[in-house]
């Protein structure tokens, strides 16, 4: 069977408001930025080409992950809504691809073994297109579709999100309960960073 080819998308372009002064993908997770640990680890999951969308702060984002082997993409109206974001990410991409996964910058606590988790289970499917994780009944993320998907990804409304995308497509999806909760894990606020500081160990640190 022909391996299934994925490309990535990396939002990595918000005002992390609610993190105060502070950027929130530039903060250490361990001896490097949070952004660059999440994008090492897509990385490591063998996607055939990584985007890192750009926005708030994007000298320093972009300098963060400036010796990784992906593209980066700036979006300019990334105060508008994550799914402007979602567009650029997926307009800059060059590869011929048959899934898309779209990733957030602040997912610290994944590994690449829980990327790749999501696209064995996304090669799996027969009659859905595509993937969302789920752990005890909170949705997670990254969303893995279909590359099908694409027009609809690059042509939304810039106020609506992919949360919506995926809530008026219900049938086309495949609702994954996953055995931890690493995919409903992110950093919004100084408690979560302070959770995520004590909580990933030192052999995940070094994904």
């Amino acid at each position: 069977m022909t391996a299934l080819r994925f490309s990535a998308v990396v939002l990595a372009a918000g005002l992390s408001s609610r993190m105060g002064s502070q950027n929130k993908l530039l903060l250490p997770a361990g001896d490097e930025p949070i952004i660059r640990r999440v994008v090492r680890g897509v990385l490591a999951a063998d996607p055939c080409e990584v985007v890192v969308v750009t926005g708030f702060e994007a000298t320093a984002v972009a300098r963060a992950v400036s010796d990784l082997p992906v593209w980066l993409a700036s979006n300019p109206h990334y105060g508008e809504g994550q799914m402007t974001s979602v567009a650029v990410g997926v307009e800059a991409l060059t590869e011929p691809t048959d899934a898309i996964m779209i990733c957030l910058g602040d997912m610290a606590w994944l590994t690449p073994a829980d990327y790749r988790e999501l696209v064995d289970v996304y090669a799996s499917l027969t009659d859905k297109s595509i993937v969302v994780p789920r752990c005890r009944g909170r949705r997670g993320n990254p969303a893995l579709l279909a590359a099908s998907w694409i027009p609809e990804l690059v042509s939304r409304q810039r106020n609506i999100g992919c949360r919506e995308l995926i809530d008026s497509n219900a049938g086309a999806i495949l609702n994954y309960e996953a055995a931890h909760d690493r995919f409903v894990l992110d950093i919004d606020t100084p408690e979560d960073y302070a959770r995520m500081l004590t909580t990933i160990d030192e052999k995940t640190k070094a994904v």
